[in-house]
C-alpha cells in the first residue's frame, strides 16, 4: 500500500485536506489554536474512512469559522470538557465502528460491575 492510499484513507482527498488547512489558517490565532488542537485528537480517535474525515474536518472548519465571525467565545463552543465537546463531534461521523462499540462495552461492564457489588447507579 503506498503513501498516498495510507493518507488518503486518514485524511481523504489531498485537496480537500488542503483547502480545509488553508481555512483554518486564515483564523484568528486563539481559534486556530483550538482547531489544532482538536485536530490533533481527531487524527487519532476520529472517523475511520477517508471521505468521512475529509467532512468531519471541513465541518470542524465551519464551525469555527462561525464561530470566529460572530465572536463566539471557544469555551461556548467546546463547553467546560473539551474531550466530551470532540467525542460527541466524533460520533456524528463514525457509522457504527468499533470504537462505538468498545465505549458501549466499556459502559455496560462498569455498570454490570457496580450492579454486581451493589453499588447505587449513578
Amino acid at each position: 500500500m503506498k503513501i498516498s492510499d495510507i493518507t488518503a484513507r486518514v485524511i481523504g482527498d489531498k485537496r480537500r485536506w488542503r483547502a480545509y488547512k488553508a481555512r483554518t489558517k486564515r483564523l484568528p490565532e486563539n481559534y486556530r489554536i483550538a482547531v489544532d488542537a482538536l485536530e490533533r485528537y481527531l487524527m487519532f480517535f476520529g472517523a475511520a474512512d477517508g471521505d468521512s474525515a475529509a467532512t468531519m474536518f471541513e465541518d470542524l472548519a465551519d464551525l469555527f469559522e462561525r464561530a470566529a465571525a460572530d465572536g463566539t467565545a471557544i469555551r461556548e463552543i467546546v463547553g467546560e470538557d473539551p474531550v466530551d465537546f470532540v467525542e460527541a463531534f466524533i460520533q456524528n461521523y463514525t457509522k457504527g465502528g468499533w470504537i462505538i462499540r468498545e465505549r458501549d462495552r466499556l459502559t455496560n461492564g462498569i455498570k454490570r460491575a457496580e450492579e454486581a457489588a451493589g453499588e447505587a447507579l449513578s
